[in-house]
């Protein structure tokens, strides 16, 4: 097992640390106000948090509960992560997600909602050898092996991703490992279920950020027609301009 040369690029932006995590002090100091990455604000931190569609004051919720029942707020509510396994100080903890930061290792389960947008470093609930990097393999037709059918590796340790309240995405996406033992650099966003398997990942978007807020903020969201094709090409020119040439996954 191994991870890309893609991979080792997204850990070097976002300076995280696949294999101890950010210390408790590294993930304080990026949670500052100063970040300006959050959709939200605790005791002058900046929290994790993507704004409802309706972004109305409490007050105003509790005068009108009818404004709940907006199907838009029902879809919202059922896009909201609970809470997170992050490797914190080189242990795995459950850790409120409003409080993840960019550079955060995540580990994602069957059952979870993904808490923040992240890019995929592995498969399985064990880390792989980081020392070891490979590119990208690939069919003939340029897709990557591991996304087409009948050439995956098939090591038992696929994931199946559903995004179609994010993106509208009409069926789950699974995702295997390439004939070279590596997963390619597929992004998760926030909001996402995990059906199936598990992965660690690395956090690249909180808060205002995520793919959902920018949906939601463009009034996009919820989906009416499936957005993933759109969606992955926002994601990829913004890994281009970061310097990465992320491989597509569709």
């Amino acid at each position: 097992m191994a991870i890309t040369t893609a991979q080792q690029e997204i850990l070097t932006r976002v300076r995280g640390n696949y294999t101890s995590g950010l210390s408790s002090a590294e993930a304080s100091q990026r949670r500052s106000i100063s970040s300006g990455d959050g959709g939200g604000t605790r005791g002058g931190l900046n929290l994790n948090t993507v704004r409802p569609p309706l972004n109305c004051p409490k007050w105003v919720c509790c005068l009108l509960p009818c404004i709940n029942h907006i199907p838009s707020m029902k879809q919202f509510r059922l896009v909201q992560p609970d809470d997170a396994e992050v490797l914190r100080d080189g242990h795995w903890i459950r850790y409120d997600h409003a409080s993840l930061v960019v550079g955060d290792i995540v580990r994602l389960v069957e059952g979870d909602v993904i808490p923040a947008d992240c890019s995929i470093i592995s498969l399985g609930m064990d880390h792989v050898d980081a020392s070891i990097v490979v590119d990208v393999e690939t069919s003939g037709n340029g897709t990557p092996q591991g996304l087409v059918s009948g050439k995956s590796s098939n090591t038992g340790m696929d994931i199946i991703v559903d995004s179609h309240l994010v993106t509208g995405e009409l069926k789950p996406r699974q995702i295997s490992n390439n004939a070279n033992g590596a997963v390619n650099s597929t992004t998760l966003y926030y909001g996402s279920r995990i059906l199936q398997g598990a992965c660690i990942a690395v956090v690249t978007a909180t808060g205002d950020r995520v793919m959902l807020a920018k949906l939601i903020k463009a009034r996009r969201w919820p989906p009416q027609t499936d957005l993933s094709e759109e969606v992955e090409e926002i994601n990829r020119m913004e890994y281009l301009e970061a310097g990465i040439a992320l491989t597509p996954i569709s």
